[in-house]
C-alpha cells in the first residue's frame, strides 16, 4: 500500500475549477497548502487560486500556462479534442496529468465487481463530436489521450460513478432527503421504488478531490475505480430517511406500475432518482473499489454526506422540480392512484 504523505507545496493546474467537481478538487489542493491555478472561461474559483481566463475550444487556449512549469495538471473534461490539447501543450511542463474519467468507458455496464483491467469502450472516432449519447467513448478517447502523451507511469486515470454531496449540481440524491425532510402531503408518505435490493454505491465529492489531491503529493500513477462502498438502494434510502428525520410512512411501490404511469428512473423530471430498473446498467453502481482503498482513497459515512446534502440543499433552497424527481402535485398524485389500486 503507497504511503500518501505531503512533502512541499506543488504547483498544480486545475483546468476548469469553477463548476462542481473541479472547484472541489482546486479547494482540496488549496487546503492542503498548494499552489493553485485555474483555467477556465468564468471566475467562480476557490479563494486563493490564480485565475487564467481562457476558451478551450480555443486552439490557444492553453498558451498562458503551457510557458510554465507544474507538478501536476487535473483536467476533468469530455471532450476528446480539449484533452488532446492540453495533453499536446502540457506534456513538456508537467510532470504528471490526472484525468477524471468515468465508469461510463467500461464495455459492459452490466457486471457488477468491475475492476479497472476490464474491457472498455472503443474511443470516439476522431472528427464525431461529444455529446451525452457517446459520452462512454469519448472519455474513453480522453483517456487514450493522456495515455499516449504522458505514459502510463505520468499519467493517473480516475474513473468516478455516481457522485454526490453538498454542491451537486444534477439533483439526483438531493431529491431525496428533501423528500423525506418535506413530504408532499399532510400525513408524510413518501413514494419509494421497490427496489431496495438494487446494488447501490456513492463517492462524496469532497472525498473525491481530497484523494485526488493525495495522488498528486504521492506522485501515483495508474487507473483507479474512485467509487463507494457497494451496498444497496434500501440501506442508502434509510440513511437518507434517517438524515432526514423522517418518520411517514414508506411507500414501496412496483416498477411495473411506476413505470407503466410514466415515471422515470435515475434522474430528470418525473422520475425517482437513483433507481435503476434495467439490470443491463447496474453494474456501473457496483465497481470493485479495492485498488482505489489501497491507494488511500477514504470514504465518510453515507449518512454525514446525507446530512450535509439536505443542510445544503435547504440553505440554497434548492427545488428539484424540473430536474430530478416528482414534483409535490406528481406525487401526491401517483399516491391517490397506489390508494384507489
Amino acid at each position: 500500500m503507497p504511503v500518501l504523505s505531503k512533502l512541499k507545496a506543488m504547483k498544480i493546474l486545475i483546468l476548469g475549477g469553477t463548476a462542481w467537481l473541479g472547484h472541489s478538487i482546486a479547494a482540496a489542493a488549496l487546503a492542503a497548502g498548494h499552489s493553485v491555478v485555474c483555467l477556465a472561461r468564468g471566475n467562480a474559483i476557490p479563494e486563493g487560486a490564480d485565475l487564467v481566463n481562457a476558451d478551450r475550444a480555443r486552439g490557444d487556449a492553453l498558451a498562458g500556462v503551457a510557458a510554465r512549469t507544474w507538478d501536476a495538471v487535473v483536467d476533468v473534461a469530455g471532450d476528446p479534442r480539449f484533452v488532446e490539447r492540453a495533453v499536446r501543450d502540457l506534456a513538456p511542463a508537467a510532470k504528471r496529468f490526472v484525468f477524471v474519467s468515468s465508469l461510463n468507458v467500461y464495455a459492459d455496464p452490466s457486471k457488477k465487481g468491475i475492476v479497472e483491467d476490464e474491457p472498455t469502450l472503443p474511443p470516439l472516432p476522431e472528427g464525431e463530436e461529444a455529446s451525452q449519447e457517446n459520452y462512454g467513448q469519448a472519455k474513453s478517447a480522453c483517456e487514450e489521450a493522456v495515455l499516449a502523451g504522458f505514459g502510463r507511469e505520468r499519467s493517473t486515470i480516475v474513473r468516478p460513478g455516481l457522485i454526490t454531496g453538498p454542491g451537486d449540481p444534477t439533483n439526483r440524491a438531493a431529491y431525496w432527503p428533501l423528500r423525506f425532510a418535506k413530504p408532499s402531503n399532510p400525513r408524510g408518505r413518501v413514494l419509494v421504488p421497490d427496489a431496495f435490493g438494487q446494488a447501490f454505491s456513492m463517492v462524496d465529492a469532497r472525498d473525491l478531490a481530497a484523494w485526488i489531491v493525495r495522488l498528486v503529493e504521492a506522485e501515483i500513477g495508474g487507473v483507479f475505480n474512485a467509487v463507494g462502498n457497494v451496498s444497496t438502494l434500501g440501506e442508502h434510502l434509510e440513511q437518507i430517511r434517517s438524515a432526514a428525520g423522517h418518520t411517514g410512512e414508506v411507500v414501496r411501490t412496483p416498477a411495473d406500475w411506476l413505470l407503466a404511469r410514466g415515471v422515470g428512473f435515475w434522474a430528470g423530471p418525473r422520475s425517482l432518482p437513483l433507481w435503476v430498473p434495467d439490470p443491463s446498467l447496474e453494474g456501473m453502481l457496483a465497481a470493485s473499489n479495492g485498488r482505489a482503498l489501497e491507494a488511500g482513497l477514504k470514504l465518510r459515512p453515507a449518512r454525514e454526506t446525507y446530512a450535509d446534502l439536505l443542510a445544503w440543499a435547504l440553505e440554497n433552497s434548492v427545488d428539484c422540480a424540473g430536474h430530478s424527481g416528482l414534483t409535490d402535485a406528481e406525487e401526491r398524485e401517483l399516491l391517490d392512484a397506489l390508494d384507489r389500486g
